[in-house]
């Protein structure tokens, strides 16, 4: 059976303002099917890294928490640590870069809440039984405490995995820092000698005695060492570095596989707007110009079906003029594919289908 997938452009009226307009769109969609009454709703965004303006308006945020509160629901708003080094490795320069980009209770009604924790080691095991690659998935807590689940993404391009869309924004963004760490890589962490000073830092939070201090520089056992990248969060130089590993395709299915071990066994709804398509996800600290044009709103309670037909949309429109995608020389008529050659964004969707998380195959029906 085909999922519905409910859709709105950006135009406006003197009536009717876009804020308004989503509202409309996510109770068409029938978020109020959700019983909300006294329950824990997480609503996962992407703050944006500092220096980057691409990543959504928190007003956006706040149609969403209101229209929770409405229902009788307790949103707050939530993303887990970042793996790489940036402005969102820890949970208190992630709270200030959210409030740097105006995701503050004041701005959206609800509180921000870090899910993974203050060094992302607060995680829960959530089994995976039917996964290919994870059995176990390292989910952060406040995300699965939470009674419901919404995701609200911005959809856009990404260099490994072809685009950031609901999957991306459910699984990459709720794995704690080890959870992120087994999506990336088959690996282990290094350690960058020229930036360690020997703090010994890194082994105090290790728990399987893997890493040593020689001469003020810090070493990993990998044959010790498990990858839960706790010595990457503890670590006050940057000098603890992850692996990258793995296939994109392989990235793409794992990301899949975490995205099933937050969806299941509760209600969820899915929020996706195309707009200010930066061909790079919002972890960067700067975003190029659009490549395509904005789009418009689309809600589902299908996250497969929802990418499936962003990516559509996407593709039917035409490259903006000195975009990066204008200067591709474009060997097919897949946008994503053509500014990102080694990536397979199918990938997420033929896989979601194998774990039954939803269709590609959608009624699109436009309000």
């Amino acid at each position: 059976m085909k999922s519905d997938v409910y859709f709105t452009n950006f135009r406006a009226t003197m009536t009717e303002n876009l804020l308004q307009k989503l509202e409309r769109l996510i109770r068409k969609a029938g978020i109020e099917k959700i019983d909300f009454q006294d329950k824990f709703v997480a609503i996962k965004i992407h703050f944006g890294e500092p220096g980057n303006l691409a990543f959504l308006r928190p007003n956006y945020a706040k149609v969403v928490a209101d229209v929770v509160k409405s229902l009788g629901g307790k949103p707050f708003l939530t993303d887990c640590n970042t793996l790489y080094v940036g402005g969102r490795k820890n949970a208190l320069d992630h709270i200030d870069a959210a409030y740097l980009n105006g995701f503050s209770p004041f701005s959206t009604g609800c509180h921000v809440i870090i899910a993974d924790g203050l060094k992302g080691t607060d995680e829960v095991y959530v089994s995976v039984p039917d996964g290919d690659y994870v059995k176990e998935a390292k989910i952060g807590r406040a995300v699965m405490d939470a009674d419901v689940f919404i995701s609200l993404t911005h959809f856009k391009g990404h260099e490994s995995t072809g685009f950031g869309g609901t999957i991306k924004n459910i699984g990459m963004g709720c794995g704690s820092r080890a959870g992120k760490m087994e999506m990336h890589a088959a690996g282990k962490p290094h350690v960058k000698q020229s930036k360690c000073v020997g703090c010994g830092m890194c082994t105090k939070n290790c728990a399987h005695d893997a890493i040593t201090i020689s001469d003020k520089k810090a070493s990993i056992n990998h044959d010790k060492c498990v990858g839960c990248g706790r010595c990457i969060g503890s670590c006050i130089k940057d000098a603890v570095l992850p692996g990258s590993d793995d296939s994109n395709e392989k990235l793409n299915c794992k990301m899949v596989e975490y995205t099933a071990a937050v969806v299941r066994d509760r209600p969820c709804f899915h929020v996706s707007l195309v707009m200010d398509l930066s061909p790079y996800c919002d972890c960067h600290a700067e975003n190029d110009a659009p490549f395509a044009p904005d789009v418009g709103m689309f809600a589902s309670f299908d996250s497969v079906a929802l990418d499936q037909a962003c990516a559509d949309a996407v593709n039917a429109q035409p490259a903006n003029k000195g975009s990066i995608l204008d200067e591709r020389e474009c060997k097919c008529h897949d946008h994503f594919t053509n500014i990102h050659p080694s990536t397979d964004w199918k990938s997420q969707i033929s896989h979601a289908e194998k774990m039954g998380l939803g269709t590609k195959e959608y009624n699109l029906i436009k309000i």
